[in-house]
């Protein structure tokens, strides 16, 4: 894209965590978009980040920020259960969104952002970093050549210190997330027929095990799971596996760990996002998301299937038919 014909995207980053960081970097890292502010309620946090991009804007309050600064699109890289909240505020001022996933824990409260999202969800753009992920783009690509999938079996195993960082949030929600909107795309966001769930508990009464099984009218089933079960010998981030089955076909993608090994005094995986900053840049799967997105913003493209605010609502009554069929062990 020429930088001489596009003008680049004013963007503010809400949340200076792990995952807040990556966006600003991100957006700091690319000519499609600058970065014009970053909010974060806590004004320790916020001086902390300073180092890391000393010439940007800070705020602790998120209406100040809308307020004073010139951005025109923010993302949204907060603690689940202000996604809403925050979003609601941001829609309200005629801003566009890009919105880290899970939309919400339940479902009644991601759609009260329904009066304020447009018909083709071009203000609001979910982040769904897979989407852009090289790897699973081949993925559909051999899929779609393929035939009709038969079985979709997924896992995504995280470190015990995931439920500290994130209290009260089960693998279901917080985990198999991801996995569900990878499989709405691999169905073709085909509503399943039935669905089933199981849920385990520590002996510390944390939900640390989710198990789901959905299936579909064309008799395709998907079987996930998710967990807090990798030992602490691992680095957190765990593994994933994604495998595809169709007749006398099968694929399978392993995006994480990641291909990119250190070994010092640990093992550690730099790049576990597919992200990477250098002199010249940024790049990966978060970039190629954040260029999408500063597209839906000028109008160029429209928001890919599985980025919508539809499919993040169908991902969300997926995963409330699963936790109402969900036994508890």
């Amino acid at each position: 894209m020429a930088k001489s014909t596009f003008e680049p995207v004013r963007i503010g980053v809400i949340g200076a965590g792990r995952y807040g960081r990556l966006h600003a970097q991100a957006v700091a890292g690319i000519v499609e978009a600058r970065l014009v502010a970053w909010v974060d309620h806590n004004p320790a946090v916020l001086e902390e980040v300073g180092s890391l991009l000393p010439n940007v804007p800070r705020w602790d309050d998120v209406s100040r920020a809308l307020s004073q600064s010139d951005a025109e699109a923010w993302i949204v890289a907060t603690s689940t259960p202000s996604h809403v909240d925050i979003a609601d505020l941001l829609l309200s001022a005629r801003a566009k969104v890009l919105l880290e996933k899970p939309i919400a824990q339940r479902l009644a409260e991601a759609e009260r952002l329904h009066c304020h999202v447009a018909g083709d969800s071009h203000n609001l753009m979910m982040s769904h970093t897979m989407l852009f992920n090289s790897e699973f783009s081949r993925l559909l690509v051999e899929v779609d050549g393929r035939g009709p999938i038969r079985y979709i079996n997924s896992v995504r195993h995280r470190g015990s210190q995931q439920a500290q960082w994130y209290p009260g949030e089960i693998p279901l929600h917080l985990l198999m997330t991801h996995d569900l909107y990878m499989t709405l795309v691999l169905v073709g966001g085909a509503e399943p027929v039935a669905f089933y769930a199981r849920n385990a508990y520590n002996s510390e009464g944390i939900c640390d095990l989710s198990l789901a099984e959905l299936t579909w009218d064309n008799g395709t089933v998907a079987s996930l799971s998710a967990s807090y079960l990798t030992p602490s010998s691992m680095e957190p981030g765990g593994f994933d596996r994604l495998e595809v089955f169709g007749q006398d076909w099968f694929a399978r993608l392993a995006s994480n760990p990641p291909s990119v090994l250190v070994c010092d005094d640990q093992v550690r995986w730099p790049m576990p996002v597919e992200f990477n900053t250098n002199a010249t840049g940024s790049e990966g799967m978060m970039v190629e998301q954040l260029r999408c997105f500063c597209r839906v913003v000028r109008g160029l493209q429209t928001v890919p299937v599985g980025a919508r605010y539809e499919d993040a609502l169908t991902v969300l009554r997926w995963q409330t038919n699963l936790l109402e069929n969900a036994s508890i062990h």
